[in-house]
């Protein structure tokens, strides 16, 4: 039985928490919580000033898991982040599948991580993540609309009045005008809408995630003041009577900041290392990162497929370098968050930097 990890948080403070009296709060200020809205198999695993809020569980692959599973371990990990905002906490989420064998693993984790996981505590105290999304009120309409830009009304003319016919070329370049529009017109709004939201004055961080569909005209996060929550609800308002016969907007939160500081375990593994450091050619026991980047050059720029039309092992052999190099990178990482400039390469100190913490790209 491991552990299974939703989310760190400072448990030297806590925002306003209900509760029968201050002395209930109990060790760290949140164990007697706990069977109080609270799970009572959670546990507060603490390490110095911060704590991880952990639940026994057997180690999953969440990779092969099947889609419906998928969704109801996320829907889980989500609803007990989410209760510890409810009594008051800021807390920085862990991917979901996240694990660690035992109590001496987590808090080991918590060690490798404790100088970032203290950059990011005041990054989000007092403050939540809101997604605020806007869709085509009218998607067929914006599509016609669209097709009446000068450049692609002229095209088609030209098409009609062409002998030979319409081709299938002639209609692919039509569709790729057609998305450029959509796009422009995309873009257009975007920028009205950010431009508004920023006016507020309420956000700290923001946060631009890909479009869903082509329906979708905005799809962007929010790390919001709590105080001011209610005015940016207000704003998205506002904006959603200004463009009501073009967009429709939703908000999705209050939500931890999860587009913004989610964090991930990654747990190296010294053949891994021994590899990328063989492939690269690195014969000293220790080196620094710059040293890395240098050889990295050197060779991607000799293996580079552009410069190799000839051999057709040359892609792999780049793919290989690139390989390496990022799993060198990683290692550099890990033994930088513990205060370390160079990467040893002897199998004891490689298991003291094993672990890497950092925030999901």
């Amino acid at each position: 039985m491991g552990k299974y990890i939703y989310g760190i948080i400072n448990s030297e403070k806590r925002g306003q928490v209900t509760s029968p009296s201050d002395e209930s709060i109990g060790p760290y200020g949140i164990s007697a919580l706990v069977g109080n809205g609270l799970d009572r198999s959670l546990q507060f695993i603490p390490y110095q000033d911060i704590s991880a809020i952990v639940n026994d569980a057997e180690s999953i692959n969440y990779t092969h898991m099947f889609k419906d599973a998928l969704a109801r371990a996320l829907i889980e990990h989500q609803k007990v982040i989410e209760r510890i905002m409810n009594i008051g906490y800021s807390i920085i989420p862990m991917r979901l599948g996240t694990f660690a064998m035992d109590e001496v693993e987590v808090k080991d984790i918590l060690s490798k991580g404790y100088c970032l996981i203290k950059e990011i505590i005041p990054k989000i105290n007092d403050k939540m993540e809101i997604d605020v999304v806007a869709t085509w009120s009218d998607f067929t309409a914006t599509i016609k609309e669209a097709g009446e830009e000068k450049e692609i009304r002229e095209f088609k003319e030209q098409l009609l009045k062409n002998p030979k016919g319409i081709t299938v070329d002639h209609q692919m370049r039509a569709g790729v005008m057609l998305k450029n529009a959509l796009d422009q017109m995309r873009e257009r709004y975007t920028s009205k809408i950010q431009d508004a939201l920023e006016e507020t004055q309420c956000i700290a961080s923001l946060q631009q995630h890909k479009c869903m569909d082509d329906k979708m005209v905005i799809n962007i996060a929010l790390l919001v003041n709590n105080a001011q929550q209610k005015e940016l609800y207000a704003k998205v308002e506002d904006l959603n009577a200004e463009f009501a016969e073009k967009l429709n907007f939703r908000c999705v939160g209050p939500l931890p900041p999860y587009s913004f500081y989610t964090l991930e375990i990654k747990k190296m593994q010294f053949n891994d290392v021994a590899w990328a450091r063989e492939r690269l050619g690195i014969l000293n026991d220790a080196i620094s990162k710059d040293e890395i980047k240098k050889i990295f050059q050197r060779q991607a720029f000799v293996s580079h497929p552009d410069k190799n039309p000839d051999r057709p092992e040359a892609e792999k052999e780049f793919d290989e370098i690139k390989r390496s190099y990022n799993i060198l990178l990683d290692y550099a990482q890990s033994c930088a968050q513990v205060g370390k400039e160079s990467l040893y390469f002897n199998e004891d100190e490689f298991k003291k930097n094993a672990v890497l913490v950092k925030v999901r790209d």
